[in-house]
């Protein structure tokens, strides 16, 4: 057993502190921060981040966006504060992997181990510990953590060096984009031609077009649930780091391109929070034609 500091107890966070706790670890988080009623109950709720560094032996964030991260480990009351040697921290978000090297040298240069550990499997993988984990950093600090990847996750592995987590998540960001654009583009196809969607659905999930999005996000875009999930402002971050990365590699994605404007159609008329499985709802808007 770990005594294991959370960060970011959001949609996915909380589900992931939930089944740490089903491990019989102890875990502390901030009061700084919104606590759900029931980890409250079930966790020691501290004052701040650096307070939570400073009880746990491994701290998890589990936070939006490149500067989320940065704030919670070098911010004010930061977790940095209170870090020191044989600690680990763990960054389970999806954030730059330029960044991530940097933030790995200034935890490290304290005498802590850094992972960056992103996730896919969105919140249903979060609640069922079935989450996809991709690590980066020394392979003594993903052997340390690897009991806990596991009570969160089921396909886990050690990518590289700090940065290759980060930067297999953009790459896997880039599939499920792409993945849900194919299948909405094909139901809004057999749709407007005439054909029941939800039994070309069911008939395609028995072929080689079978994939997890055309189960899930194809059942979502025809019974038109797109409460999130993974919302697409969410979404919309992880295609601009892999496209502000190709600038710098200085090669072309143009079909994540083109699925990022999908996505940017959605958000300009009000969609930033919706499913990122409601970017069929830009596709529909173009062909007139609402999936039913």
């Amino acid at each position: 057993m770990a005594t294991i500091g959370f960060i970011g107890l959001g949609i996915m966070g909380a589900h992931m502190a939930r089944n740490l706790l089903k491990g019989d670890h102890t875990l502390i988080v901030s009061g700084k921060h919104s606590v759900p009623e029931d980890l409250r109950s079930r966790t020691t709720v501290v004052a701040s981040s650096t307070a939570v560094a400073q009880a746990a032996d491994i701290v998890i964030a589990m936070v939006p966006d490149t500067p989320d991260v940065a704030d919670v480990l070098f911010g004010e009351e930061g977790v940095a504060q209170g870090l020191a040697a044989g600690k680990l921290f763990i960054d389970m978000s999806s954030i730059s992997p330029i960044e991530t090297q940097a933030f790995a040298k200034r935890v490290e240069a304290l005498g802590a181990d850094y992972l960056d550990a992103p996730v896919s499997g969105g919140e249903v993988g979060a609640r069922d510990a079935t989450l996809t984990i991709m690590v980066g950093g020394k392979e003594a600090a993903f052997e340390r953590a690897r009991p806990l990847f596991a009570l969160m996750g089921k396909n886990i592995t050690h990518v590289g060096d700090s940065g290759a987590g980060q930067t297999c998540k953009v790459a896997n960001q880039i599939i499920v984009a792409l993945t849900i654009e194919a299948v909405g583009e094909a139901l809004l196809f057999a749709s407007k031609a005439g054909a029941d969607p939800a039994r070309v659905r069911e008939a395609l999930m028995g072929g080689f077009a079978s994939s997890r999005i055309l189960e899930v996000h194809g059942e979502r875009m025809i019974k038109r649930t797109f409460d999130p999930g993974f919302r697409i402002e969410l979404h919309q971050k992880d295609l601009n780091l892999a496209l502000e990365g190709a600038r710098k590699l200085g090669i072309a994605l143009p079909n994540t391109a083109g699925a990022q404007q999908l996505f940017n159609a959605c958000a300009a008329n009000g969609g930033k929070a919706w499913d990122h499985s409601a970017m069929v709802r830009a596709l529909e808007l173009m062909a007139d034609h609402t999936i039913a």
